[in-house]
């Protein structure tokens, strides 16, 4: 069994993977590539010398840390992390099926992949859109806490609520537990401040959730197509 799930997971990932590292070639990155032209340039601070030195003022560049090169280390970083990305959410997938007791096929891969979009894409986004370099953010840490917090209760609420078994008190327990998050609030930042202009953001945005939704989509679809291929041969 685990040797079938490392197989599916990684080849269903990487074609996934794979394809939408391409499309976020012609979509996104054109847009970070803009976004990143209107962030604050590199600081530039000189140090005065001692007043007997004969040497000259130390100039010191304030810059960003190191980002891969335009053109294909760009894409090849993007890609490898975008491959990544796509693995581990096949076996997130699998994983959940296997334990749901879910039978691994393309209908059922596809709609488990669509809930796991719906979990871990669209209801974070409602409350923390994909950012651009440049866009104002609240604290790191309170952000990533509030993402996965949503994450897990809006999929345990799906399950509850999905599930035929459950009693309505059960599902009117999974309508509030969805809902929460958003009552709290995701953190933001107090000034809402950014250097990107709204259209290029609401641009990213919308298509930053299409390749997120697209790559579920393909993951499931290819967890569905593959999992029967790697059956164990019967034995004679």
């Amino acid at each position: 069994m685990l040797t079938r799930i490392l197989s599916v997971g990684l080849l269903a990932g990487l074609l996934a993977g794979l394809l939408i590292a391409a499309l976020q070639q012609v979509t996104t990155t054109p847009l970070i590539l803009a976004a990143e032209t209107f962030e604050k340039p590199a600081v530039v601070s000189t140090t005065p010398t001692p007043p007997h030195s004969h040497q000259g003022g130390d100039t010191h560049v304030h810059g960003e840390g190191w980002k891969p090169a335009d053109g294909m280390p760009r894409f090849f970083f993007t890609a490898i992390t975008t491959i990544a990305t796509a693995v581990g959410v096949a076996f997130v997938l699998m994983a959940a099926m296997v334990f749901a007791g879910v039978p691994i096929d393309e209908p059922h891969a596809l709609a488990w992949a669509i809930a796991g979009f719906a979990a871990c894409g669209l209801a974070p986004a409602a409350g923390l859109s994909p950012e651009l370099p440049g866009a104002a953010a609240g604290d790191l840490v309170g952000r990533q806490l509030w993402w996965v917090g949503t994450a897990i209760a809006t999929a345990v609420a799906l399950w509850a609520f999905l599930r035929a078994d459950h009693p309505p008190l059960v599902r009117l327990g999974a309508v509030v537990l969805l809902l929460a998050p958003h009552v709290i609030g995701a953190p933001h930042p107090h000034a809402f401040e950014s250097k990107v202009p709204a259209e290029i953001a609401a641009q990213f945005t919308a298509l930053s959730l299409v390749l997120q939704a697209l790559l579920w989509a393909l993951v499931g679809i290819g967890v569905g197509l593959l999992w029967p291929k790697f059956a164990p041969k019967p034995a004679n």
